[in-house]
């Protein structure tokens, strides 16, 4: 590589080393590397907060959205001494995951073609009790946005019938969201058993309109509950992560209001105008963290057959 194609800089006192900045990300866009790491620096104040202390998982595009993938878990040994990591076991290796607390880490993540950024959503002090649960989304092909948006709705009133608060946001993608903050007091199975429980009674109302199944096959015409998503290393799009689309959209944090009044769809908000709504409207997940809650109501309501899955703490991938 030509010393042209290399820049060191100096971000929050560290120094590293940027390559390829002119390389093209999104073609239709002309967005470039030197784009793509200025959108994490930009945007670090507001999203270190979300991934902070988690494990990372990095979808990464060397050559753009239109060129080959691939996820990233163990963090390269190439990666700078600073690069914070954590050992999680699993069934049959450690993994030494990256941990992204400061805007050095985001640009080198970036710089590494690092579109995406999937978390966990545990964080290190509480590896195997989650402070998240997630309800994901998923329209089968064809399925109209505006029912994304009806089933999100959906997802809302029941969660309120448990007095539990949720937080929508837009996948990035075709379909939504529904982060539920949680005091880190549960294990992933019974998270996820909580979550099926609610999913399951969503379908029994609503069984031309939702799914559970698995089977992509079996899901035409309907928006898949994805409640398998709160599994121990799980990880998805976090809030204001990219999406490797056309026009660059983000996954991005919503008001209620917005998701029943509002007509919009994924490709609204992206790296174009991410920024500026943030500055004119606020973050709608900014205190997301101070409304944590915990599940007890709704446990009260099942009994340990009805979790159907072992509450084991040894439970590993």
């Amino acid at each position: 590589m030509s010393e042209k194609a290399r820049e060191v800089v100096e971000i929050g006192g560290r120094v590293l080393t940027v390559s390829n900045l002119d390389k093209i990300m999104w073609p239709n866009e002309n967005i470039t590397k030197a784009h793509l790491i200025k959108y994490y620096l930009d945007l670090a104040p507001v999203l270190l907060p979300y991934i902070r202390n988690r494990p990372l998982v990095l979808k990464r595009y060397p050559d753009g959205i239109e060129g080959n993938f691939f996820y990233q878990k163990e963090c390269p040994e190439y990666a700078p001494d600073w690069v914070e990591t954590y050992s999680v076991r699993h069934a049959r290796k450690v993994i030494n995951y990256i941990v992204c607390n400061d805007t050095p880490t985001l640009a080198w993540m970036a710089g590494q073609g690092c579109l995406e950024i999937h978390a966990w959503l545990s964080r290190m002090d509480a590896i195997d009790c989650p402070d998240l649960a997630v309800f994901d989304l998923d329209p089968a092909e064809g399925v109209p946005f505006s029912a994304v948006k009806q089933v999100a709705l959906i997802v809302r009133s029941v969660l309120e019938q448990f007095g539990i608060t949720g937080f929508p946001k837009t996948s990035g993608s075709s379909g939504m969201h529904v982060f539920i903050p949680l005091e880190a007091n549960y294990t992933f199975p019974r998270v996820t058993a909580a979550m099926k429980y609610l999913a399951e009674l969503i379908l029994r109302a609503y069984p031309d309109l939702v799914t559970v199944e698995r089977s992509k096959a079996k899901r035409k015409g309907k928006v898949y509950l994805d409640y398998l998503q709160n599994g121990r290393g799980k990880t998805m799009a976090f809030p204001y992560s990219l999406r490797p689309l056309p026009g660059a959209p983000v996954s991005t944090p919503l008001t209620w209001d917005e998701v029943e009044y509002q007509d919009f769809n994924h490709a609204c908000y992206n790296m174009q105008n991410i920024s500026q709504r943030i500055n004119r409207f606020g973050d709608p997940y900014s205190d997301i963290f101070q409304a944590r809650q915990d599940l007890d109501r709704l446990f009260n309501v099942l009994s340990p057959v009805r979790f159907g899955i072992s509450d084991v703490d040894s439970v590993r991938l």
